[in-house]
C-alpha cells in the first residue's frame, strides 16, 4: 500500500500531534477496532466513556486513509437527498438513518470543543453550489426536503452565492449552517489522543493480518502480536486489508484528488470565500473547494493521481482554478493528493454484522467525517448496551456488489472524460 503522499496539505499542516508504538505483545481486552480513522477512533472514546477496555489497531498511522486525504467538509446527512434515503430504506429507517445523521455536525464539533482538539474547525456553513441553471432546481428539491424538516438551510440567488463564493460561474447554493469545515487529519489525529488520554491502547503500524472468532472471543493477529476481545469493529472502510472471518461485504473503490494554492494575501481573501464556508457543487463529476486557516484555496474533484488521468486532471483542475476564480490565473497550485472512496451502488453507508459481537462499517461514498464520527459513536454504545435501537442503520447479514472492477474504471475514464472536455 503507497504511503500518504508528502505532497499532502493536511500532512503538511497537521497541529495535532500523534505517536504510538506498534503491537508486540498479547492482549485481551473487551472491545478491538480495526481502523484508526474518524469511525475507529469515535468508538474507542465513547468506549472508554462506557467502561469498556479498549484495543485499536492501525495498520499504518493514525489518518492513514480517507480520514487523512478527506476535504475536511463537516455537512449534515449525506450526499443523498433524505427522501430518496426513505425509498431506498423505507419510511421509518430512512428517517431515522436522516435524524441521526442531521445532527452529525454537532457531534463532531462538540467533540472538537471537548477534547481541545487543533483541527482549524470553522463553523459557518458548507454551501452546496449549483454549476448550471439544472445544477439549481436540483437544489430547489432539495431544499424543498430539507424546509419540511426544519432544517436551517437557505437557498441562495445566484447573486447571493457570487457574494458568498467571490466566484464565477455560480447559479445560486443551498447554504446549511449546520455544517463546517476541518482539518481532517488533525481531527483524526485530535480524536485518537483523546481515545488513549481516556485509556484506550491505540497501536500504530501494527496491521490486522487474520482475524477469528472461536470461543465466544474475536481474535486479531498482527505482525507480532494478538488481540482477543469479546467485540470487534472493522472500521478500516475503503482500506480494507486482511481477512476478517464472517465478514461479507464488497464496495467500488472510487478515488478522489485535491490540490492547495499558495497562501492567497489579504486583498484576494476578503472576496474569495470571506465567510471560509466549504463548497461542493451540482456537477454529475462533482468538485469541491474550500480554505484553509493559512489562507490557502483547496480544489479537489472525482479521479485518481496515480493512473493514467493523472495528466489530465491536472490540467482540468488548472482550467476549474481559472474558470471559477479569474483573479487567479497567474497562481499556481503547491500541493495535489488523492483518496479511496468506499462506493456502494445506492450511495448509502451499510453495517455488516458479523455474528452476535461483530460489526463492520463501510461505504460512506466520500462523506466520512459526520457519518463516521455518529457511526463510530453509536457502535461503541450498540456492544456496551446490546441495544440495536442506538445504531443509525439496522446491520446486514452481509452486501455484496457485482463487477467492482468494472465499476472502479467507469468512474475513473468518466472523470477523465469529462475533465479531458469540460472545466465544471
Amino acid at each position: 500500500m503507497t504511503r500518504m503522499s508528502e505532497n499532502n496539505l493536511w500532512q503538511a499542516t497537521v497541529a495535532e500531534t500523534f505517536n504510538a508504538e506498534s503491537l508486540i505483545e498479547d492482549l485481551e481486552v473487551d472491545f478491538v477496532i480495526i481502523g484508526g480513522g474518524f469511525t475507529g477512533c469515535t468508538a474507542a472514546i465513547e468506549a472508554r466513556k462506557q467502561g469498556m477496555s479498549v484495543c485499536l489497531l492501525e495498520a499504518n498511522n493514525i489518518g492513514f486513509g480517507g480520514s487523512g486525504r478527506n476535504v475536511g467538509l463537516v455537512n449534515a446527512g449525506l450526499w443523498t437527498p433524505p427522501d430518496d434515503v426513505m425509498s431506498i430504506l423505507g419510511p421509518e429507517a430512512g428517517e431515522k438513518l436522516n435524524k441521526a445523521l442531521s445532527n452529525g455536525p454537532s457531534q463532531v464539533f462538540k467533540l472538537i470543543e471537548e477534547f481541545d482538539i487543533k483541527c482549524e474547525a470553522t463553523r459557518n456553513g458548507t454551501l452546496h453550489c449549483a454549476h448550471s441553471p439544472k445544477g439549481f432546481t436540483d437544489l430547489e428539491n432539495r431544499f424543498a426536503q430539507q424546509e419540511k424538516r426544519d432544517a436551517p438551510v437557505e437557498l441562495l440567488s445566484a447573486e447571493e452565492a457570487a457574494i458568498l463564493t467571490g466566484a464565477s460561474g455560480v447559479f445560486g447554493a443551498l447554504l446549511d449552517r449546520r455544517a463546517g469545515t476541518v482539518q481532517p487529519l488533525a481531527y483524526a489525529r485530535g480524536l485518537a489522543r483523546a481515545a488513549q488520554q481516556l485509556g484506550a491502547k491505540i497501536y500504530e503500524n501494527s496491521p490486522a493480518i487474520y482475524t477469528s472468532f472461536e470461543n465466544g472471543l474475536w481474535s486479531v493477529k498482527t505482525t507480532r502480536g494478538t488481540v482477543k476481545a469479546s467485540y470487534l469493529l472493522n472500521a478500516t472502510n475503503a482500506y480494507m486489508q486482511g481477512n476478517i472471518e464472517h465478514y461479507s461485504s464488497s464496495f467500488t473503490p472510487v478515488y478522489y484528488f485535491q490540490f492547495a494554492t499558495k497562501p492567497l494575501d489579504d486583498a484576494l481573501l476578503k472576496v474569495i470565500l470571506p465567510e471560509k464556508h466549504g463548497c461542493w457543487d451540482t456537477a454529475t463529476v462533482m468538485s469541491s473547494f474550500r480554505r484553509d486557516a493559512a489562507g490557502r484555496l483547496i480544489m479537489g474533484s472525482i479521479g485518481s493521481l496515480e493512473k493514467m488521468g493523472k495528466g489530465v486532471h491536472t490540467s482540468w483542475i488548472k482550467r476549474k482554478l481559472h474558470k471559477l476564480f479569474p483573479q487567479l490565473k497567474d497562481t499556481e497550485f503547491e500541493y495535489s493528493w488523492h483518496g479511496r472512496i468506499a462506493m456502494t451502488d445506492d450511495h448509502l453507508p451499510r453495517l455488516i454484522q458479523m455474528g452476535n459481537s461483530g460489526i463492520s462499517m463501510m461505504g460512506y461514498n466520500g462523506r466520512g467525517i459526520s457519518p463516521g464520527t455518529c457511526m463510530g459513536t453509536a457502535i461503541a454504545k450498540y456492544f456496551a448496551h446490546k441495544d440495536l435501537s442506538v445504531l443509525p442503520i439496522h446491520p446486514m447479514a452481509s452486501y455484496l456488489q457485482s463487477f467492482n472492477s468494472i465499476k472502479e474504471v467507469y468512474y475513473e475514464t468518466g472523470a477523465s472524460l469529462t475533465h479531458m472536455v469540460k472545466d465544471y
